[in-house]
């Protein structure tokens, strides 16, 4: 897939979160409501020794860095420099796994077996948190920090092939509401350039802590749209992926609490969740109950809803070749994204007629306010979560939508908590649904 107009600049913003304890201690409670978790016992068995190094590693001038790496038992290794310092960790997954100095100043640590797939994680020297500088950096809870792919056993799906790709572009349109430039991610698919056909569009959000970066680069969404039209299995469209954080609303979260700026890269607006735990961690948000998203979330008359349907929508529609109607328009998000993909949807069914929920609730039945109007507009609602979230109360209200007339479709990541290889699978599963008639 080509990224055309990347002008991003990557700031190693450090996290305030709090230390833990080595060895690990329990988490508080969290936002979803897991409540404390037990102390994690560190695998101290020699790892089995064919580690190579992850996918997602700094190349400099021309040559991958070895650290971190990952073994087949999905252990990772990765290695620090830093001969004064008293204490350094490798934090991933909310645990934190001691490393040891050896006597030219070199810490090397490895970590318990990790889920497949993405995951953020830190360095914490002497308590203080910093990224690896073996790894590429990625925006997640609101932070920029290090990144690494275990790799997982279905991954074809978003591998790079020798395939037809698709373009995803950095673009820029100006908000009145917001009183600043902001920024999306447009992904175009094969050959958009060389034609005059029109298609549709899937307008996909992030989740909280995270910006619009995300479903490009940790959620590979562009590679998954290119295998999936040169397998057939998906028609061709659209997708944008703007940030739901907007600058200049008051409040705090987002990207740090400075003055708003360019770009969208200020606090959260006034009534805006705060930004979760990192994706898998404890304390990240469950799978919302029966009847719509968790607590916590604002579901309605935000400001990120009158971005998109005043300004983002018609600039789409003004300057890329879309159908520019309900029926060719779906809206998608994972986790806060699914959260205001549910109130933004039913508060605007003249704009959307396929909806999207990646570990981000459902609708119930009992939420239609007009059925005849909701079955005459709605092609399809679907709703998705990991295994080891509480998806109960999504698969229920899709088994009472399907019995009331409403194609609906529960899918379950397996082996997978709230975590981007569950919403890799979920667009997966959702994109050959959209648009089919």
């Amino acid at each position: 897939m080509k990224n055309t107009i990347l002008t991003l600049a990557l700031l190693p913003v450090l996290s305030g979160l709090t230390a833990i304890a080595q060895p690990p201690q329990a988490v508080p409670p969290g936002r979803g409501g897991r409540g404390s978790q037990p102390p994690v016992e560190i695998d101290k068995t020699p790892p089995v020794e064919d580690f190579k190094p992850s996918e997602l590693n700094a190349v400099v001038n021309g040559q991958i860095r070895q650290y971190p790496e990952v073994n087949s038992q999905r252990r990772v290794r990765t290695t620090f420099r830093a001969p004064n310092a008293q204490s350094v960790a490798i934090d991933i997954s909310a645990v934190q796994y001691p490393m040891t100095k050896d006597a030219n100043g070199l810490w090397t640590g490895v970590t318990n077996a990790q889920d497949e797939g993405f995951h953020y994680y830190q360095l914490r020297v002497d308590g203080v948190p910093v990224p690896d500088p073996g790894a590429l950096m990625f925006y997640g809870a609101s932070r920029w920090g290090s990144g690494i792919e275990v790799p997982a056993h279905d991954a074809d799906f978003y591998v790079m092939k020798n395939v037809p790709h698709g373009q995803l572009r950095e673009v820029h349109f100006f908000s009145k509401i917001a009183s600043a430039t902001l920024q999306c991610y447009v992904y175009t698919p094969p050959n958009y350039e060389k034609g005059s056909k029109r298609y549709p569009v899937l307008y996909l959000q992030h989740g909280a802590g995270e910006d619009e970066h995300g479903w490009g680069e940790q959620g590979h969404a562009g590679l998954i749209m290119d295998n999936l039209i040169a397998e057939g299995k998906a028609k061709p469209f659209i997708i944008v992926i703007g940030n739901s954080y907007i600058p200049g609303t008051g409040g705090p979260g987002g990207r740090g609490a400075g003055p708003a700026g360019p770009g969208g890269r200020g606090a959260a607006p006034a009534g805006q969740p705060a930004a979760a735990p990192p994706a898998g961690q404890p304390g990240a948000p469950a799978a919302p109950g029966r009847g719509g998203p968790g607590r916590g979330f604002t579901m309605t008359n935000t400001p990120f809803e009158h971005v998109l349907i005043e300004e983002m929508i018609p600039f789409i529609d003004a300057n890329f070749r879309t159908l520019a109607d309900q029926p060719h328009r779906a809206m998608a998000g994972l986790s806060m994204g699914g959260a205001y993909t549910h109130g933004i949807t039913l508060a605007h069914l003249d704009k959307f007629s396929h909806i999207g929920m990646f570990s981000g609730g459902s609708i119930a039945v009992s939420e239609i306010k007009d059925m005849a109007d909701f079955k005459k507009k709605v092609k399809l609602v679907f709703a998705s979560s990991g295994s080891r979230e509480n998806g109960a109360a999504s698969k229920t209200n899709a088994e009472d939508l399907n019995k009331a007339g409403i194609k609906a479709v529960y899918y379950e990541s397996p082996l997978t908590a709230h975590e981007w290889l569950s919403w890799r699978r979920s667009l997966h599963e959702f994109a050959p649904l959209l648009f089919q008639k």
